[in-house]
């Protein structure tokens, strides 16, 4: 505390009082830490294998391909890794003064550069700590736009019933009015309804959200008109950016019309997500927006923009802690992009849409293809429609799910947009054989699925209901399923090259979700 004092005291003397308070330092008098499991490995080869079972537990990518839809789970390179773990840019204190600092700024520079390109913005702002905290700082920017022109009651945010949840939470944290806009069969924005708001809102329009490609998994043809009319009539258009998976290189934000956007650079440009790691959410504007980007009250922004000041009375101000994020991943991005190139992004773009399209053409004989193109072509995902299972076979979405795991695949996004259906996103990173593999799981499943409907196989004691088929299950007890146990564990000729156990069988969805089974020590060991 005394050398604390003396660093921040400017060189005034500084010292404690004498003699200490009696209660310096606190005196911790309970245990800690008690838990076997923080004293249980006291070797590296035990603490190796205690972190390698918990890896065996977890379907990665280096198991299969993680086709999440809507989340870009990509190929996160070695190569563009590597740096996060140099001391150059992973001990740096985010307050460091510049002149310790000018690698990271080259970084930003470049990073600021690259993006504006990409997406066709005049200014980028490294700030936002998540895709839902860009969404956050770009309606602050195009509220702080509209109070510069004494527009300040424009508070209604236009938002697709499509949209992302965070959508219209990001609207409301900003102090907007959420007005729902309606999607048409094919799931496109309804032009007619987006027109009756915007003019029924004309004096308090201030935004229009909108996703592209959309989040049901297509590219709105009237995205160009669908600007045009939120601007006829004063409001800002704000992209949000989770699906730039499929426009790097093909085309931009800047040019279709939106004024903000959103990059998720932990999903386009390869950070890695999930499981609360951290991401980057960084938001590029229009040339009209720059100066409202955010800014902060500890230091200058950079040095190589003069509008950028420490005290701009036009920013919004922090919306994180520091001044550039989570600044140390920003490494893999910049690796990301200039490895690839311009050719090698746009390739990559080219390549998600074939993937997502391949699926789509392979399936699509097996599973209705909830939304499509006029020409018949989804975007980057495709949803598949399993609602009409239900009815056939008694068959959830949830059962086919569980049944990839025993497929040895990580099951497809849910149940969202719209609930019965599965989206699917593979990505440019996978191969035809990994694309050929799960279409044949999903092809094959749905002739377990045949078997139900034709009564061949048993309503509610079937390969689906019952799983994920673990190890366990298998040869503890009697088997007294009416399917056999290479059914249940063996359904793909891939599954006995390599099989992927799940740890545990099913768990009752939303009972388990709200009534949690502690893992915890027994009450009997604090007694």
């Amino acid at each position: 505390v005394q050398n604390l004092l003396e660093i921040f005291a400017l060189g005034d003397e500084f010292t404690l009082p004498t003699p200490p308070s009696p209660h310096l330092p606190l005196p911790r008098t309970s245990p800690y830490l008690t838990h076997p499991i923080f004293n249980r490995y006291h070797s590296e080869t035990e603490l190796l294998r205690y972190l390698h079972k918990l890896e065996t537990k977890d379907l990665s990518l280096t198991t299969s391909m993680i086709p999440l839809g809507s989340c870009t789970m990509k190929l996160n390179a070695t190569s563009e890794m590597l740096p996060v773990t140099w001391a150059e840019f992973g001990k740096i204190h985010p307050f460091a003064p510049k002149s310790q600092t000018q690698g990271y700024q080259i970084l930003f520079q470049q990073l600021e550069e690259w993006l504006a390109e990409i997406t066709g913005f005049a200014g980028i702002s490294l700030q936002p700590n998540a895709g839902s905290q860009g969404e956050y700082a770009g309606l602050l920017v195009i509220r702080k736009y509209h109070e510069s022109r004494g527009e300040t009651h424009r508070n209604v945010c236009l938002i697709p019933t499509s949209a992302h949840g965070t959508n219209p939470a990001s609207a409301v944290m900003c102090g907007m009015k959420v007005v729902a806009v309606a999607c048409d069969l094919q799931g496109n924005i309804d032009l007619d309804d987006l027109k009756a708001k915007a003019e029924k809102h004309s004096n308090e329009l201030a935004a229009l959200m909108v996703t592209y490609p959309s989040t049901h998994g297509v590219f709105e043809e009237a995205i160009q008109e669908i600007c045009a009319v939120v601007h006829s009539h004063g409001g800002q258009v704000y992209m949000d950016g989770a699906n730039m998976n499929a426009q790097v290189g093909l085309c931009r934000p800047g040019d279709i019309g939106a004024d903000v956007c959103h990059l998720n650079l932990h999903k386009t440009f390869c950070i890695p997500h999930g499981g609360g790691g951290p991401g980057m959410g960084p938001i590029g504007v229009a040339a009209h927006l720059v100066e409202f980007l955010p800014g902060h009250a500890v230091m200058a922004m950079s040095d190589y923009n003069p509008k950028s000041k420490i005290q701009n009375p036009k920013s919004i101000g922090a919306v994180s802690a520091a001044p550039w994020g989570s600044a140390s991943i920003l490494v893999i991005s910049w690796m990301y992009i200039a490895m690839m190139g311009a050719t090698g992004l746009t390739d990559a773009t080219k390549v998600a849409i074939l993937n997502a399209n391949y699926i789509a053409k392979r399936l699509e004989a097996h599973y209705p293809i909830l939304y499509q193109g006029k020409n018949g072509y989804v975007a980057h995902e495709c949803i598949l429609d399993l609602r009409s299972l239900k009815k056939s076979a008694n068959i959830e979405i949830d059962d086919i799910a569980k049944r990839l795991m025993d497929y040895g695949f990580h099951a497809p996004t849910v149940s969202w947009p719209v609930a019965g259906t599965i989206m699917v996103e593979p990505t440019e990173s996978e191969s035809k054989e990994e694309l050929d593999r799960f279409c044949d799981a999903m092809i094959s499943i749905r002739q377990e699925v045949a078997e139900i409907e034709a009564g061949k196989a048993d309503v509610q004691d079937n390969v689906l209901k019952n799983a994920p088929h673990t190890a366990e299950s298998l040869i503890i007890g009697e088997w007294n399923h009416p399917y056999s146990r290479e059914q249940a564990a063996y359904p793909a000729p891939w599954t006995r090259e390599h099989k992927f156990w799940p740890a545990v069988g099913r768990i009752d969805a939303a009972f388990g979700d709200r009534n949690f089974v502690c893992s915890c020590l027994p009450m009997e060991a604090y007694s």
